[in-house]
């Protein structure tokens, strides 16, 4: 059986409206459970919602129905302790090079200095940043860029991961790569992993469980279960079953981004899980 890590249940997102624009049912509901230590996908079409549920998931944003827990306790209005996330913009600051990057949070966390070190020097490591230690933002590639931004939450030592399309701006081989990075992290840290994607081919290689947004309100429409194994990477790619799955989950989302595109009035469909 499952052990629950994080749930979301009968969660929905309305943006209010405004003296030039309508309100906007943007999400839900939403019933989704997270087991301890799974990697969960999240793909949809565009606009219906993904970086929403992240974010109310994260406690950056109130969900206007509904309620949300992590560890048990509900969250409400913050980032809980043991959670981190991971944007897709490069979220580093131009002026600090990298170890001063990843020591940001630490610091400011006022930590004592020997317990910053020894957890930056082994974020750099793990991420293999060590020979950029002293480089700037500027000084390096968007994968690079995007190794600090993991290496920052990686040293406050999440429980629960949340990743808001982290490699979307990258090339595909790049992206490939950095998966295998992610996975290496998931399995080494033993968080839970929550990742917000449009790519079908990430999701498929990185998940566990993939969830299937409907076109805005979004809702889980489709689970589905990969059966990879947890030492899995991205060699993953040429297996014969990783076309299957993201056959399946592209007969799923072009139903719906077609209805986002209003080229089709099918009714909702309920939440399936294969």
């Amino acid at each position: 059986m499952m052990r629950i890590h994080a749930e979301l249940q009968g969660v929905t997102r309305v943006y209010p409206a405004t003296p030039t624009h309508s309100a906007v049912h943007a999400l839900g509901p939403v019933d989704l459970a997270l087991g301890r230590g799974e990697f969960f996908s999240v793909v949809g079409p565009s606009g219906c919602g993904k970086s929403t549920l992240l974010e109310v998931l994260a406690g950056l944003a109130q969900p206007t129905a509904g309620s949300i827990t992590f560890e048990s306790a509900t969250i409400q209005g913050a980032v809980p302790d043991g959670v981190g996330v991971v944007f897709q913009d490069d979220a580093s600051f131009p002026w600090l090079n990298v170890r001063e990057n990843v020591a940001f949070g630490l610091k400011r966390a006022r930590l004592p200095a020997a317990e910053v070190r020894e957890r930056v020097e082994y974020a750099l490591s793990f991420m293999g940043l060590d020979d950029f230690a002293l480089a700037y933002p500027a000084q390096l590639s968007g994968g690079m860029r995007q190794r600090v931004c993991i290496a920052r939450t990686l040293v406050t030592q999440p429980r629960l991961i949340l990743l808001d399309e982290p490699f979307g701006a990258l090339d595909q081989q790049t992206r490939l790569l950095m998966g295998d990075e992610l996975l290496r992290v998931w399995r080494e840290t033993g968080a839970t992993v929550l990742l917000i994607t449009h790519a079908l081919d990430e999701a498929a290689m990185l998940s566990d469980r993939v969830g299937v947004m409907s076109a805005r309100p979004g809702r889980i429409i489709e689970v589905v279960k990969t059966g990879w194994s947890r030492d899995r990477d991205s060699r993953l790619a040429s297996d014969a079953q990783f076309g299957n799955i993201t056959s399946r989950l592209w007969r799923v989302l072009r139903e719906e981004s077609l209805k986002g595109l209003g080229r089709t009035g099918t009714p909702p469909r309920k939440q399936e899980t294969i």
